[in-house]
């Protein structure tokens, strides 16, 4: 009953994506969060242009609420929009340009749609990127365009974690093509780069010197005391030696007078 309920929830929120996704075409959605707080639902919009999702004097907001509420039986949806804050390096967002961009230009214009996207990203410092455009392009045949540039994972945890995924689909006259975005941003942390782990073990090393200089001033200065100390203890011992000597002396002597 437990998994049934969290399935439920997961659909249901899948569902409220897909519903805000298709309301809010051309303001440049990137993805849907919701949270459940105890006034409501919370609902979190991230898009490349906030004032297309608000509206004028805040009407499209409004509307969207009175939708969700009306279409998903929410008590009491709350909106709240963040914006994308570079917009080059997030994939649903460049998913979304190169399908506005076919539905408007054609299908003829798609290969310089395709390296125009990827160069602005590469430029906006991402590591690689991978766009796959499938479907009836140019001809009336079915064909699949790869377009691809820099470095990508394409499989490990990295490939799930650290590479964004983004699909979406163009309506042409000539039929339905295909979009697949993948961006690997350059906070993506590669396990196979040796560059970053030389740079901690500096930092590292650079924090621990002063540490080492404290530790040989120290052991110095205990070898200094340790030497103090030996020549005391010898200076010691050179002088009951030589008393012995002399008590010696005045005992052989004092037995010289007496004989």
């Amino acid at each position: 009953m437990i998994e049934r309920k969290f399935v439920a929830e997961k659909l249901k929120e899948f569902q409220i994506e897909e519903f805000v996704a298709s309301a809010l075409k051309g303001a440049g959605h990137s993805k849907t969060k919701m949270q459940r707080t105890p006034l409501g639902e919370k609902i979190i919009i991230c898009a490349s242009k906030p004032g297309l999702v608000v509206g004028k004097k805040g009407q499209d907001i409004r509307d969207l609420t009175k939708a969700l509420k009306k279409e998903f039986n929410l008590e009491n949806p709350q909106i709240e929009i963040s914006e994308v804050e570079n917009i080059f390096l997030d994939a649903d967002v460049m998913a979304e340009k190169i399908k506005n961009s076919l539905e408007r230009f054609g299908s003829s214009k798609f290969k310089g749609i395709g390296h125009k996207v990827m160069s602005d990203v590469m430029n906006a410092g991402a590591l690689g990127i991978e766009i796959i455009i499938s479907g009836k392009i140019p001809s009336s045949r079915a064909k699949r365009w790869r377009f691809y540039q820099g470095y990508l994972k394409k499989c490990g945890d990295v490939a799930l974690t650290g590479v964004y995924k983004a699909y979406a689909v163009a309506k042409l006259k000539t039929g339905i093509v295909g979009i697949k975005v993948s961006i690997m941003p350059s906070t993506t942390i590669l396990p196979d780069k040796v560059e970053l782990l030389d740079e901690k073990i500096e930092e590292v090393e650079e924090i621990d010197a002063p540490k080492k200089e404290e530790k040989l001033e120290e052991s110095e200065d205990k070898k200094e005391k340790k030497e103090t100390k030996k020549k005391k203890t010898t200076k010691k011992k050179k002088s009951h030696s030589k008393e012995k000597e002399e008590i010696k002396k005045e005992a052989s002597d004092e037995i010289k007078e007496e004989e």
